[in-house]
């Protein structure tokens, strides 16, 4: 499956439009799956509405009741009660509506943001390598939010206002004339519109809002990883003023967005002041002419009120969807972006065993334009060791990308056990491999943590054994809080050294059959190199290994060890066979002794 690139905007650049019934769609299944709390919440929805309803027509016989010539008489007890009860009820059947469907909101924003958790580690290193780390994780968490938003104004909101508008009208056709609903009609209408067409016009203000913030946030967190580099060349006022033109710039879309809003909030009002007027005209004239009594008056004025009310809130809530619509578009485009590597449809498990390793003219490029990898065959039989010098930029590190299946080869094939990798099961092939990369990152946690994280179910004593083999015992135990001592984001805390020695530690702990060494070594210097390397080959002894590497001293023993350059292989043999053909190998072997003596 090929990657689309152009799935997910880049920031800055309008988002295509979610529609607010796909949207909801989409949502469904994440909602039904507590069908009798919807079902019941709705009943509460809607009882909560005919009690709101009801109060106003009990008002109006209590004022007829104390308007005739026997209100001297007695007070309205029962019609009193009545309107208590009513009142009580509307906010009784609010409050269990919010009960039971608190579960179902926060249930379906807790799996929408899984799955996008999920999709996001299914999806291809190109797609990482590219990705604004700032501006995704605050598009997930803005979306997330918006999730709760878009449901709860659109199922308790929307459908409530709607239900309360009909009962109305309906009692006003009723009870009176056309002539009210009339009136009523053209003032929703003109509210209507009025508030649509503004608020869409908004609409490119907020999304511009929304992209600014990210680029911020993108900015604060990019310059924030990269702390010490800031500090090397003294740029904390260059990163500053970086900032802060991004932060000018969120600055005049949110002043732009919060005046749009009070010009929107003006005009609405205007529309009200207008029906609210003319209905109260209309009442007054019926009043004075006979037709009506003072309870129908109050009547009028209470559904009036009643009504507007929500039509008011039912402007905010048309904003709210809105720009929850424009907050949850990010995230839907994330789900949409396609994987680049995925399961075969008929993909099976590696099967457990000794692991043979074989590239069958291998070609890759990670451009169509750039050819990384040319016709690269070779085999590592069960319990060898194989290794892969060269120059920075020959493909070395690629091999091991292509391995764990980052990307898919453009040409040939790899096979563990003569399969294919594209038959396997991901996750079948990763937990097969062990790897320390060339560049180790830690999560920012305790060190037990990392060395535990190469296999989670393994227990304390496991965990210290890797670190001890890993030639970490003396550095936890000069440490004040030894194992639990934090590493700090991405394990600033440590030298390279060190964290290099936790990567060891983690891919012994994991105990794979397959072994890469990516530039193991690289970060060591020449006394913990040796002390390490023994811990190394014991690793490696009886499992299938991949050794890449720059420095020659770490390959000696390898049973076969290849030269390569741009992308191909130049030379293979052991140690002892490149030196005596006295070409590339000898000649970088002849340069390193140089330096290190």
């Amino acid at each position: 499956m090929r990657h689309r690139s152009s799935s997910r905007p880049p920031a800055g650049a309008p988002a295509p439009s979610v529609r607010l019934w796909p949207a909801l769609r989409h949502l469904a299944p994440y909602l039904l799956s507590y069908k009798w709390r919807v079902l019941l919440a709705l009943a509460c929805l809607v009882g909560a509405k005919l009690a709101n309803v009801a109060v106003p027509l009990v008002f109006k016989d209590m004022i007829d009741s104390l308007s005739g010539a026997e209100q001297a008489l007695a007070l309205p007890v029962l019609l009193l009660a009545l309107y208590g009860c009513l009142r009580f009820s509307t906010s009784l059947f609010t409050e269990l509506r919010e009960i039971l469907f608190a579960r179902v909101t926060q249930r379906a924003v807790r799996r929408i943001a899984l799955e996008v958790f999920r999709h996001l580690h299914a999806l291809s290193l190109r797609f990482h390598l590219e990705r604004q780390t700032g501006g995704v994780s605050r598009d997930i968490e803005r979306g997330s939010r918006a999730i709760s938003s878009l449901i709860s104004y659109t199922l308790y909101s929307i459908l409530p206002t709607l239900v309360e508008i009909s009962l109305v009208l309906g009692i006003l056709y009723t009870k009176y004339d056309f002539g009210y609903v009339l009136i009523t009609v053209l003032s929703l209408a003109a509210y209507i519109v009025f508030t649509v067409t503004v608020s869409n016009w908004r609409m490119d203000i907020r999304r511009r809002v929304n992209d600014t913030d990210s680029e911020a946030n993108t900015r604060a967190v990019d310059s924030l990883l990269n702390y010490e580099t800031v500090k090397y060349f003294n740029n904390e006022d260059f990163e500053a003023r970086r900032y802060d033109a991004q932060m000018a710039r969120w600055e005049e879309a949110a002043t732009r967005s919060q005046v749009s809003l009070s010009y929107l909030n003006l005009g609405q009002q205007l529309i009200i002041a207008g029906g609210v007027t003319a209905i109260m005209w209309r009442a007054a004239s019926g009043v004075v002419a006979g037709s009506m009594s003072i309870g129908d008056l109050v009547l009028v004025n209470a559904f009036l009120i009643q009504l507007y009310v929500p039509l008011n809130f039912l402007g905010v809530v048309y904003r709210e969807i809105r720009q929850a619509l424009a907050d949850i578009e990010r995230m839907f485009t994330l789900l949409a972006v396609n994987r680049e590597v995925a399961d075969a449809a008929d993909a099976v498990d590696l099967p457990p065993g000794p692991v043979e390793l074989r590239f069958d003219a291998v070609d890759f490029r990670y451009d169509p334009r750039r050819r990384i990898l040319d016709q690269v065959s070779f085999v590592v039989p069960p319990g060898r060791t194989l290794a892969v010098v060269g120059h920075s930029g020959a493909g070395k590190s690629t091999l091991a990308r292509l391995l764990f299946r980052f990307y898919d080869v453009s040409g040939g094939a790899i096979r563990l056990n003569g399969i294919d990798l594209r038959a396997l099961r991901q996750a079948s092939l990763r937990a097969s491999i062990g790897i320390v990369p060339q560049d180790t990152v830690l999560f920012n946690d305790t060190l037990f943590y990392n060395i535990q994280y190469g296999r989670p179910e393994a227990t304390r004593e496991e965990v210290l054994a890797a670190a001890a083999a890993a030639q970490l015992t003396r550095f936890i135990d000069s440490l004040p809080d030894g194992l639990e001592t934090r590493v700090g984001e991405r394990g600033l805390k440590l030298s390279g050294g060190e964290k290099q020695r936790v990567a060891i530690a983690r891919a012994l702990l994991k105990n794979p059959p397959l072994l890469v060494f990516d530039e193991a070594t690289s970060a060591l210097d020449s006394h913990t190199e040796k002390a390490i390397q023994a811990s190394l080959d014991a690793a490696a002894r009886g499992r299938t290994t991949l050794i890449i590497a720059h420095r020659l001293s770490t390959v000696m023993d390898a049973d076969e060890i290849l030269v390569m350059d741009a992308g191909q292989i130049v030379e293979r043999g052991t140690h002892a066979d490149l030196l005596a053909r006295n070409g590339r190998y000898a000649r970088m072997w002849a340069l390193q002794q140089e330096e290190e003596g």
